[in-house]
């Protein structure tokens, strides 16, 4: 069952340590992100019978007799659960008849958010513990199973950063190449040119729309969907203007609307919320919009090279996957004033606060911590500093605890 040529991933020890508290493990994330190969591939899932939906005689047989089913072996893997909604609710049933209850006992994968889709009922509320798998970090990739260095930057103070980060082993990259990589396993591992990546998405959205969207919703109009897929691409790290956005593609906006939601649940868009004292108004604030993998964005929208906005998506796809294998999970958001001060992105951890600002270009000075400062004046107390991580190689202090860093010696 152990594969030789699995790549480590960050949410691993998250999901280990959820078997030992949970009787129901839920893996989700976008298709392709690597879940089955993983829980095919952890030494701690060997002894566990897996089984597919993706396979028509498994899905009748979950459809059938549930309870036959989950007779098969003690402990169970079930991998693209979200494909028959109804088995979560046979499965609660099996736990909650469980004298004593048994922890571990399913591990289940799903390419869609289980708690946003419509057709899921079921949330198995007090049974099972969610994990996120984000497409391949950069460190995941190289093999070393890890993130960015978040923990260990917002564990020290700002003036330690610099021997932290000159401390630990880097491999310098270009962005633009990451980018073209993206997170997905196999473009971003197994495909070594731009036109076998590009036959590869080109394969993978037909399945996404064609089979994935409609297991969770009728979609009449592919085309129209196709068409808001690019212009939320063309729009990325931009906020969400949805009366925009059905002007410019001529969708009605609550169809818009509805179409921004299942992208979401189904893990292919990312929105933001802003940061705010008030948590309330997160809620009800204008989000930004980012996309699960900045190589499948870059594709979509059919830019010929990578822009900024790429390099902001693959620092925070690297946030996300970081965010989701903590307990409890820090925020991610980002900020700006009604006068257009602005910072990409601020982890918010505790009473703590890093924001960071992205910058492809290698050139960089004072002028581009504005934001930096504005957010730090802001939240004196709160904030432990701030990171410009840009496309250069020089680390340098450009501010008080304001750190200018290559990207890839933080990623």
């Amino acid at each position: 069952m152990v594969n030789s040529h699995y790549l480590p991933r960050v949410a691993s020890r998250l999901l280990e340590r959820a078997l030992a508290a949970s009787p129901v493990v839920v893996l989700m994330g976008a298709r392709q992100t690597g879940k089955s190969t993983l829980v095919q591939s952890e030494p701690f899932l060997e002894d566990r019978l897996y089984l597919t939906l993706d396979d028509l005689e498994t899905r009748e047989h979950a459809r059938l007799d549930a309870a036959d089913l989950f007779g098969r072996a003690p402990r169970l893997i079930l991998d693209e659960v979200q494909r028959e909604p109804d088995l979560l609710l046979a499965i609660k049933r099996a736990v909650d008849e469980d004298r004593p209850r048994r922890n571990g006992r399913f591990v289940l994968t799903g390419s869609a958010n289980l708690l946003l889709m419509h057709r899921v009922s079921e949330s198995l509320a007090g049974r099972a513990t969610y994990v996120n798998l984000w497409p391949l970090t950069r460190r995941e990739r190289l093999g070393l199973g890890t993130s960015g260095v978040w923990t260990e930057l917002l564990s020290v103070p700002a003036s330690e950063w610099i021997d932290l980060i000159e401390s630990r082993a880097s491999i310098p990259a270009d962005w633009r190449e990451e980018v073209h990589r993206g997170g997905y396993p196999t473009p971003a591992v197994e495909l070594a040119s731009d036109d076998a990546r590009s036959l590869w998405f080109d394969g993978y959205l037909r399945t996404y729309l064609e089979r994935d969207l409609q297991t969770m919703a009728a979609i009449g109009n592919l085309v129209d969907f196709r068409r808001l897929m690019r212009a939320a691409c063309l729009r990325l790290g931009a906020t969400v203007n949805q009366t925009e956005l059905s002007r410019d593609t001529r969708i009605p906006r609550a169809t818009v609307q509805r179409y921004l939601n299942l992208l979401e649940t189904s893990f292919q868009l990312v929105r933001l919320e802003p940061y705010s004292v008030n948590r309330t108004k997160r809620l009800i604030k204008t989000h930004k919009l980012y996309w699960s993998d900045p190589a499948l964005a870059r594709w979509l929208s059919g830019a010929p090279s990578p822009a900024g906005a790429h390099l902001e998506n693959l620092v925070l796809l690297d946030l996300l996957a970081w965010r989701d294998s903590q307990v409890p999970a820090p925020e991610v958001l980002f900020w700006r004033t009604t006068t257009n001060l602005e910072v990409d992105f601020v982890i918010e951890i505790g009473s703590r606060l890093l924001p960071l600002e992205i910058k492809a270009t290698a050139n960089h000075g004072y002028s581009g911590t504005r934001g930096l400062r504005a957010f730090r004046e802001e939240y004196p107390e709160q904030c432990v500093g701030g990171l410009l991580l840009h496309g250069g190689t020089d680390t340098q202090w450009l501010s008080d605890r304001i750190l200018a860093t290559p990207w890839w010696r933080v990623l």
